[in-house]
C-alpha cells in the first residue's frame, strides 16, 4: 500500500520492545495510537499478545492470540504499525461483507497467497483506522 521504501524499525535483538521503546521509535501521536490498539485487543476482544524477536524475520513481531489461535501478527515501522491478519481461501469471502474500507477489499483481493494463506495487511497511521481493524478482528475470531 505505500509508495515509498517502508522501513521497518525494532531490528536489534538486545533492545525489547517496552513502552519507552515504542514511544521513541512510533514518536507520541502514534504511540497514542498504539496504545488504544492494546486497550481492545485486551479489553474489547480479551485477546493476549506477545512481542518476539524472530532471527528469520531479523526483527520484533508481536502476535495475538485468543486462546491459542494467532488472530493477526503486528510490527512497527517508520510511520506506521503494520498489521497482518492471513486468511484461507475458504475464509476470505468473508472480508468482502465486512463494512470496511474499500481501499482494504481491494487490496485484499489482489493479495498473492503465500501457501495456501492470503495475507490482508493493514498499515495504521491514524487512530480512525481502528475500526477497520476492529471489523476484521471480529470476523477472525469468529472462525472455526
Amino acid at each position: 500500500m505505500k509508495t515509498e521504501n517502508p522501513i521497518q524499525l525494532l531490528r536489534e535483538e538486545e533492545v525489547k520492545p517496552t513502552d519507552i521503546v515504542l514511544e521513541a521509535a512510533l514518536g507520541k501521536d502514534l504511540f497514542v495510537v498504539y496504545t488504544k490498539l492494546l486497550e481492545i485487543i485486551c479489553s474489547e476482544f480479551q485477546m493476549e499478545y506477545e512481542w518476539r524477536f524472530y532471527k528469520d524475520g531479523k526483527s520484533w513481531f508481536c502476535k495475538v492470540v485468543y486462546k491459542k489461535k494467532t488472530v493477526f501478527w503486528l510490527s512497527i515501522w517508520a510511520k506506521f504499525i503494520k498489521t497482518g491478519f492471513y486468511f484461507t481461501e475458504k475464509t476470505r469471502g468473508g472480508i468482502y461483507d465486512l463494512e470496511i474500507s474499500t481501499k482494504i477489499k481491494e487490496s485484499f483481493k489482489n493479495a498473492d497467497a503465500i501457501g495456501k494463506l492470503i495475507p490482508l495487511i493493514l498499515d495504521i497511521e491514524k487512530g480512525q483506522q481502528l475500526a477497520d481493524l476492529t471489523e476484521i478482528i471480529k470476523y477472525k475470531k469468529s472462525l472455526k
